[in-house]
């Protein structure tokens, strides 16, 4: 149904007073949910607690923000339905926005974005107008509708242009959390987006190209295609650290979608507390992909073939299963490569199976149940325990990095003796409670618990930051959707650790999806012209053959290298420069170098935050450690003593890639302070 205009009013009075009415009428939908009677509902107590728990979900969902639009465009189709190649009818027009919007009658107000009716907002254009007469786009200022600008896509004499208030959504100020990026999705960013359940999609876009949104994004839209399905099998959302979580964590919900579970990779596989630290040399063996054949020999070398029968006494009867043949039951069970539990879980029941083939063949008719009393006979019991131990994966890996000779049975072929000697423990743990386990530690834990029982699998999984992981990390990652889909995000110039992703394809191989297709991102909409073109000339050193991010922003942004006297002086007075324009700042420094700078701070009276608080407009800076900037942004950003994060990591290499991450951290201006010489590298 076309959406009711009062011509007696001007354009823009027109689109404010759609607005107005579609506030109403989601003010009125989310009032008839709050309305909801379930207290005779004649469930158990359990389903009416799962309903009133959809409920209040459904209610917080349509929860009118007053400061984001509730519609951002509108389209006008040209022709009628059913007309070729049309979906539209002629002269109705759709508001496009965050969500959903129906008024008393249930026709449609506002259009939800994931719609296929909302998909020419993103991908129309001059050249392929998609049946689109006219798109519109809305500027605002809080949650006031101030400006529209059109695009006639299906005029001939109109030449196409770039979207001022595109433009400036993009470019504007922020405070705050991360946005979601709805009303600027750009055609490349929306074929991500919309990219089947099905398939695994790997996205490589270096600084300011979004690939963070569109992933966020990607994860709105499938809610929103395959909602029961997700619902059933869950989504997940992986981030390198808390910092990075909390930055993002309101993206979703602006969209509606509250479900969405966030964690690291540290969270997934915390089955012991982590204590410890490795060198890097120790944590790349560690997180070599090798070692899973290792703790798989491993695992497997506690089954051993029995050498004495298995005799099963019922009453006046014995029954007696020969050696041989358990033990071909035993090869069977591992010819299958089933996991090592559940064959230990299939053994006994093998066993009383041919104890029940003996019943029958002498006159007897046994059921299951009998079947049953038999596996759980104590002699059957006492077999399988000395064939196939049960298996604890904690302890396991405790031996493994323990035990020389254990691990040399189980390395030999796989690692070599020098690899071994690094992965052992100088001084052995006594428990796994005592043992001070790191973080690649619970990786191999989390591998072995694989090994031995099969991991949850989840519907899809959003894995950002992920050229950071390592092949074993990669593969807990993968455990999680094995039976669903991924989207990989990452950028291979700011890998930071001695295990950095070195190609997607190889990437994609650990997270057991090797069929997933690459995209890529190059045009920058985030990062100034001048801050990225500065910033890639460390690409050569970093990533060669890697394509530079082309910045699409007019605005060519604020850049100034500076230098400054030994101190903290020049850094102090540009924060406080910095701190008279609109947005957050961020001072991004070497870690070595944050107290200093801390106390430099609070000399001058500078309230600042640390990542993961989130800015205000009282306080608008954040102090930064060079190594938790990655997936961060600020509008303006001061750099102190770039060799200083360089020599603060244990190469050049992974020093320069830090580099380049904390110079691309700036969306509007960058100042790069420095007492000590600039990297050769930046020339």
């Amino acid at each position: 149904m076309s959406t009711p205009v009062d011509d007696s009013l001007d354009p823009l009075s027109r689109e404010r007073s759609h607005l107005a009415s579609s506030r109403a009428a989601l003010r009125a939908m989310r009032e008839d949910v709050e309305s909801l009677d379930i207290s005779d509902v004649t469930a158990n107590w359990v389903n009416a607690e799962v309903l009133a728990r959809q409920i209040d979900d459904r209610i917080k969902a349509l929860a009118d923000l007053s400061d984001t639009p509730l519609f951002f465009g509108r389209l006008d189709y040209l022709h009628a339905p059913g007309a070729e190649g049309a979906e539209g009818a002629e002269g109705e027009r759709f508001y496009i926005g965050r969500r959903h919007v129906h008024d008393a009658e249930g026709d449609p107000m506002v259009i939800d974005w994931r719609a296929p009716v909302s998909q020419p907002f993103y991908r129309a254009s001059k050249k392929d107008p998609l049946d689109i007469a006219l798109r519109r786009r809305f500027g605002y200022t809080g949650g006031d509708l101030t400006a529209y600008e059109d695009e006639h896509l299906s005029d001939p004499a109109e030449a196409a242009r770039t979207s001022k208030l595109l433009q400036q959504e993009i470019e504007r100020p922020r405070v705050g959390p991360m946005r979601d990026i709805v009303a600027t999705i750009q055609p490349e960013q929306d074929e991500i987006v919309r990219s089947g359940l099905g398939g695994t999609v790997c996205v490589q876009g270096g600084p300011g190209t979004g690939k963070t949104a569109v992933g966020l994004h990607r994860v709105a839209y499938l809610l929103y295609a395959h909602r029961e399905r997700l619902a059933r099998t869950g989504t997940l959302v992986i981030g390198p650290n808390r910092s990075f979580l909390h930055y993002i964590e309101q993206v979703l919900p602006a969209l509606g979608e509250l479900s969405v579970r966030q964690a690291t990779v540290d969270d997934l596989v915390a089955h012991v507390e982590v204590r410890g630290t490795d060198d890097a040399a120790t944590a790349v063996i560690k997180g070599d992909a090798r070692m899973a054949e290792v703790l798989r020999r491993a695992v497997y070398s506690h089954v051993s073939m029995p050498t004495e029968p298995v005799v099963v006494v019922r009453g006046s009867r014995r029954w007696r299963v020969a050696a041989y043949e358990v033990e071909e039951t035993v090869r069977e069970l591992l010819a299958r490569d089933i996991r090592y539990g559940a064959a230990r879980d299939a053994l006994p029941q093998r066993i009383a199976h041919a104890v029940l083939v003996q019943m029958e063949r002498s006159g007897e008719a046994p059921d299951d149940r009998v079947q049953d009393a038999v596996a759980r006979n104590s002699a059957v019991k006492a077999a399988v325990k000395a064939i196939w131990p049960p298996v604890d994966p904690a302890k396991l890996v405790l031996r493994l990095l323990a035990d020389g000779e254990f691990l040399a049975e189980h390395a030999a072929g796989v690692l070599d003796e020098d690899e071994q000697k690094k992965i052992l423990w100088a001084k052995p743990a006594r428990s796994v409670k005592s043992a001070k386990w790191s973080a690649a530690d619970a990786v191999l834990i989390d591998e072995t618990n694989d090994i031995v029982a099969r991991t949850p699998s989840l519907g899809h999984v959003v894995l950002d930051e992920a050229q950071d992981l390592s092949p074993m990390q990669y593969r807990a990652v993968g455990r999680r959707c094995t039976t669903g889909s991924a989207t990989v995000l990452g950028d291979l110039a700011q890998g930071t650790t001695p295990w950095a992703t070195r190609s997607w394809d190889e990437a994609l191989g650990h997270l057991g999806k090797s069929d997933g297709v690459i995209e890529e991102l190059t045009a920058g909409f985030r990062v100034p012209t001048d801050v990225i073109t500065y910033a890639s000339r460390l690409l050569p050193h970093i990533a060669p053959g890697l394509a530079p991010v082309a910045s699409i922003r007019e605005n060519p942004g604020f850049f100034e290298v500076r230098k400054a006297e030994a101190g903290s002086g020049e850094v102090v007075a540009a924060c406080r420069e910095l701190l008279r324009n609109e947005g957050s700042i961020g001072l991004i420094a070497a870690d070595a170098r944050i107290p200093e700078l801390a106390e430099a701070l609070g000399a001058a009276g500078i309230t600042y935050l640390s990542p993961g608080e989130e800015t205000s407009e009282q306080t608008r800076l954040t102090l930064v450690p060079a190594s938790l900037a990655k997936g961060l942004e600020y509008d303006y950003v001061v750099l102190d003593e770039p060799q200083a994060v360089v020599d603060g990591e244990p190469d050049e290499r992974t020093g320069l890639r830090r580099l380049y991450v904390a110079l691309t951290r700036a969306v509007s201006g960058l100042v790069v302070v420095h007492a000590a010489g600039l990297p050769g590298q930046l020339g």
